[in-house]
């Protein structure tokens, strides 16, 4: 497989080529995957994760080239379980708004214009959000039944903070596997190591296999009301900028670094402050459920490398 990589990398990295030759660089259960479609999801990540652009092409090259296995094996087991891959149209321009507004832009005309830099068009983002949303509704699908989250306690932690000063965390997160627990602390360090030469975001895209990889870990601002125990006690006494150590998941360890911090003394809205706490956290089981969902069909595949 590293020699084909590299044979792609080469192909790719030709500036002065004014096309390129299809090659086959993968075949996974009769999909293709080809040093075109490389190509285009190297546009696709960097137009989506700015800071990309801080890395050599050939470490963006190898990042897109895992993103686009990914999507095709996710791929392969929508079309087995959806007569169609496709999203209501109301939920398409919402996920399409949610990556122009993260992106700073104001518009739709503003996002198209954005895309033009990079060579992409509105239809070929919807392509990929498409097999996103669809993933995740098969994720839910398979998984809700055994997501127990406790509703009662989560409420009763907001209506007893409901009227003091809240503080909410601006966090990015990497979530990435290991084998055994003695690996925890090398593999730990090994991403430590990334994120002081090539930053959080970039690390994040290398490492995290959780979706806000694509956007540099991002996931925005959290209520600490919205926040477990556990993951509360990993964060609470950290410093803007600090990264928080290993926290055992189910399937990975989760790393978080803490970009802001505000407080707040208004009166929470009770009610959105409590999906947003139940949303938070079912996201983050169904997370963990996504990998070993994914690890296993990927298993399963005639996979060509």
């Amino acid at each position: 497989m590293k020699k084909k990589i590299l044979i792609v990398l080469f192909f790719l990295t030709l500036n002065q080529a004014q096309s390129l030759e299809t090659k086959i660089v993968h075949n996974i259960q009769n999909e293709i995957i080809t040093n075109i479609d490389i190509k285009n999801e190297f546009k696709y990540l960097v137009a989506l994760n700015n800071s990309l652009k801080e890395l050599d092409k050939e470490k963006i090259l190898s990042i897109s080239n895992e993103s686009i296995i990914r999507e095709k094996i996710k791929k392969i087991e929508i079309i087995k379980n959806f007569k169609e891959i496709k999203l209501n149209k109301d939920y398409s321009e919402l996920l399409i708004k949610n990556i122009y507004t993260r992106l700073n832009l104001k518009s739709l005309n503003e996002f198209e214009i954005y895309l033009k830099k990079y060579d992409l068009k509105i239809i070929d983002i919807e392509k990929k959000i498409t097999i996103d949303a669809l993933w995740n509704e098969l994720i839910i699908q398979k998984y809700t039944s055994k997501i127990t989250i406790n509703e009662n306690e989560i409420k009763k932690k907001i209506l007893k903070n409901s009227k003091i000063q809240s503080k909410e965390y601006q966090l990015s997160e990497i979530i990435f596997e290991v084998r055994n627990k003695e690996e925890i602390e090398k593999k730990y360090n090994e991403v430590i190591k990334s994120i002081n030469e090539i930053g959080f975001e970039n690390s994040a895209a290398t490492f995290s296999f959780s979706q806000s990889a694509k956007i540099g870990g991002d996931i925005g601002w959290i209520n600490e009301n919205s926040l477990n125990n556990n993951i509360k006690k990993y964060i609470n006494n950290l410093q803007v900028g600090e990264i928080t150590k290993p926290i055992i998941l189910s399937n990975g360890i989760l790393v978080l670094k803490l970009i802001n911090t505000k407080n707040t003394e208004t009166t929470i809205d009770i009610e959105d402050a409590f999906k947003k706490a139940i949303n938070y956290e079912r996201n983050r089981k169904l997370n963990q459920y996504s990998k070993i969902y994914y690890n296993k069909i990927k298993k399963n595949l005639d996979f060509n490398e």
